[in-house]
C-alpha cells in the first residue's frame, strides 16, 4: 500500500519510485515520472500499478506470479518538491507445499479455585492453525481493557496468571490468537467468590463417614449373628440327647399287659400253670421289655428296686420255677 496526499506548497514533478531494499543496495521495482510509467527492471511484465493514474493519490502496485525469490523488503518513495514520503512494507511469499492456516476453535477456561486470595489461572488455546501462535488477553467489561495488577500473561501458551485473587477481578475476559495470516478469539467469566465454609464442609464429611462405618458395622453384625443362629438350629437338629426318654406308647403297653394279667397269674393252681408259662406268657411281646429305645440303642433299660416298684403301684407278681422238661419245681 503506498497511498499519499499533496500538499499546496508541493510545486515540483510528481515522482513515484519502488525499489526492493537490500542489505547494500536497492533494486529498482517501477517508476511513474511526469505522467510515464517504467517498469523495464527485474520484474518487468509482473508488477503494475494498480492505478492507472497514480498520481491521483494511489502508488500502490500488484505483482503477478509471485516467487519465492520475491520475498524481500519493499520500499515506496513519493517525491514532489519540496515534499518527499516514503512507505516500507515487508512482503513473504511461501512455497506452495507449506500452507498456512489461520488460529481456530480457540478454547479458553478457568483452572484453579475461584475464592477470594487463590491464585487462579485463565488458559487459552487453539486447537488448529499454523504456528507461530501468539496469544494475548484482554477484560471487556473495563474502558481500559486492562488486565489485573497481579496478573502475568505467557503470550506463548496462552496462560494468564492472576495472583491474590480479589472481587474486583471478576468480569469477562477475551482472548486473541493470532499468526501471520489470521486471528480467532475466545471468551471467559471469571467469577471470584468469598471462601467457603471449609470447616463445616469437612465435619459433615466426618459425620457421614461415621455413619456409614455404624452402618457397615451393623450390617456385618447381623449377618454374623443370623449365620450362628443357623449354625445352631443345625447342630441342635442333628443332635442325639441322652436324657430323652423311651417312648410312653410302648412302656405303656407292657405295664397294661402285666396289669390285666395280675388276677390270672395270682390265681393260677400249679395244674393249670404249666399252660399257660407255654402260651399266655409267651404271648407278651419280646420286643416290650428286650428292645432298648430308639433314642438310646448303647445303654440297657434302667433296672428299678423291688421297693421302688411299691412306691410306684406295681404289685409283685410270683412266677413258678420251671425245670428242664417244663414241670413246675
Amino acid at each position: 500500500m503506498c497511498k499519499f496526499s499533496l500538499s499546496p506548497q508541493d510545486e515540483g514533478q510528481l515522482d513515484i519510485e519502488w525499489v526492493m531494499v537490500q542489505p547494500d543496495t536497492e533494486d529498482a521495482v517501477i517508476l511513474y515520472n511526469t505522467g510515464k510509467i517504467y517498469d523495464i527492471y527485474h520484474m518487468s511484465g509482473r508488477v503494475r500499478f494498480i492505478d492507472p493514474i497514480p498520481s491521483s493519490g494511489d502508488g500502490s502496485i500488484e505483482i503477478l506470479n509471485l516467487k519465492p525469490t520475491d520475498s524481500g523488503t519493499y520500499q515506496c518513495k513519493v517525491k514532489k518538491l519540496p515534499g518527499i514520503d516514503t512507505h516500507r512494507v515487508q512482503l513473504t511469499v511461501l512455497e506452495q507445499s507449506f500452507l498456512v492456516e489461520k488460529p481456530s476453535k480457540t478454547r479458553c477456561y478457568i483452572q484453579g479455585s475461584q475464592e477470594i486470595g487463590t491464585d487462579v489461572t485463565l488458559k487459552c488455546t487453539s486447537q488448529a492453525g499454523s504456528p507461530v501462535i501468539t496469544y494475548n488477553w484482554i477484560k471487556t467489561t473495563t474502558d481500559a481493557d486492562q488486565l489485573p495488577v497481579t496478573s502475568k500473561l505467557n503470550s506463548d501458551t496462552g496462560d494468564l496468571l492472576v495472583k491474590n485473587a480479589s472481587q474486583i477481578y471478576s468480569g469477562t475476559y477475551k482472548c486473541v490468537s493470532s499468526n501471520r495470516v489470521g486471528t480467532d478469539e475466545c471468551s471467559v467469566v471469571l467469577n471470584i467468590t468469598p471462601p467457603m465454609n471449609r470447616a463445616g464442609t469437612i465435619a459433615g464429611a466426618v459425620i457421614g463417614t461415621l455413619l456409614g462405618l455404624l452402618l457397615l458395622a451393623f450390617f456385618i453384625f447381623c449377618c454374623f449373628k443370623k449365620r450362628r443362629e443357623k449354625k445352631y438350629e443345625k447342630e441342635v437338629h442333628h443332635d442325639i440327647r441322652e436324657d430323652v426318654p423311651p417312648p410312653k406308647s410302648r412302656a405303656s403297653t407292657a405295664r397294661s399287659y402285666i396289669g390285666s394279667n395280675r388276677s390270672s397269674l395270682g390265681s393260677m393252681s400249679p395244674s393249670n400253670m404249666d399252660g399257660y408259662a407255654k402260651t399266655q406268657y409267651n404271648k407278651v411281646p419280646i420286643e416290650d421289655f428286650e428292645r432298648a429305645p430308639a433314642q438310646n440303642p448303647n445303654f440297657p433299660p434302667p433296672k428299678v428296686a423291688a421297693p421302688n416298684l411299691s412306691r410306684m403301684g406295681a404289685i409283685p407278681v410270683m412266677i413258678p420255677a420251671q425245670s428242664k422238661d417244663g414241670s413246675i419245681v
